[in-house]
């Protein structure tokens, strides 16, 4: 019998607030558990593409890195477990990476463009205190229903010590097996999100998958480059962006510009769609949800830019002295 795959990426997002908000049919069941799920902060699922080597030398880099110098290795699509010296180079052989690099570099270089990506890398993840080993089994069940026969995938559970988010990497190769290239949407993580979050809930743990601007979570955050230069103490790009930022707001010329205003309009646009939402909550009879619902509206916070947080944590720092 073949399995039947099922292909979210086509799929509006499952908490439409802003149309759930217009009225109409009573919300289904399932609407409503992701409502509940939402405003009481059910812990998020996190699903990132976080680079992707476009040569072969870099493949191996990456995987080497992610395997520990072979020590920890990772899981392959064909379940076997590659570790080891020279676990990286035994993958790319066997992904037939070299050849593909050759053929998309002498195509690309009469062009003059740089060769596209081999792999892309991803991480899912979930907050500190998720069982690693349901996270590693949740990851486990969407390659298996988004690549399998179709691209070759290896992985690995980090959990990185006491205190540390369990995260998996996944190294995806972006070339499938009949020739068609993977390229990924943010519509493409919108489903890789919830199938994951999925996964987790009938594995017994509690997830969500929401856009960031329906939890009211609407400030503007950090590009991954600047996250990993606080993570390893080297502050200098950080400070020297504040900086440039308090310098030109001192002298009238820092803009809040499209960003901020796009911004105030979601969020606006959000809170009247919970406002909705509660309303039909009422009339349903849902009065628990529906007052879940207000008070979650209440905690919302407004929308903010990081320049535009970097800005008040000045002036409140001012007049504190």
């Amino acid at each position: 019998m073949k399995k039947r795959v099922i292909d979210l990426r086509d799929q509006v997002p499952l908490l439409d607030i802003v149309s759930y908000g217009r009225g109409g049919k009573s919300l289904t069941p399932a609407q409503k558990e992701q409502i509940a799920r939402t405003v009481r902060r059910v812990p998020e699922v996190v699903v990132k593409v976080s680079g992707g080597a476009r040569t072969v030398a870099g493949v191996r880099q990456h995987v080497d890195y992610i395997g520990r110098e072979g020590k920890l290795g990772l899981e392959a699509d064909t379940g076997e477990h590659l570790d080891g010296k020279g676990f990286e180079r035994q993958l790319t052989e066997d992904w037939d990476l070299d050849l593909e690099a050759h053929e998309r570099q002498t195509e690309r270089s009469i062009r003059g463009r740089k060769p596209p990506k081999l792999v892309h890398n991803l991480i899912f993840s979930m907050p500190f205190g998720t069982p690693p080993d349901k996270v590693l089994q949740a990851v486990r069940k969407l390659a298996l229903n988004e690549w399998q026969w179709k691209h070759r995938y290896a992985m690995v559970l980090h959990t990185d010590g006491e205190g540390e988010q369990p995260h998996v990497h996944v190294v995806l190769k972006a070339m499938s097996e009949q020739g068609q290239r993977l390229n990924i949407k943010r519509a493409t993580l919108r489903a890789w999100r919830q199938q994951f979050a999925a996964n987790l809930r009938e594995l017994g743990v509690a997830a969500n998958a929401t856009e960031r601007a329906v939890r009211g979570a609407t400030k503007t955050h950090r590009s991954d480059g600047a996250y990993r230069a606080e993570k390893r103490k080297d502050w200098t790009i950080a400070q020297d962006r504040e900086r440039r930022i308090l310098r030109e707001w001192s002298q009238g010329a820092v803009g809040w510009g499209k960003g901020e205003a796009k911004l105030e309009r979601t969020r606006q646009e959000v809170a009247n769609g919970w406002r909705g939402v509660s309303g039909r909550l009422k009339a349903d009879g849902d009065t628990e949800l529906a007052r879940s619902v207000d008070s979650f509206l209440a905690q919302m916070p407004s929308a903010e830019t990081e320049r535009r947080s970097i800005v008040e944590r000045h002036r409140s720092q001012t007049r504190t002295r």
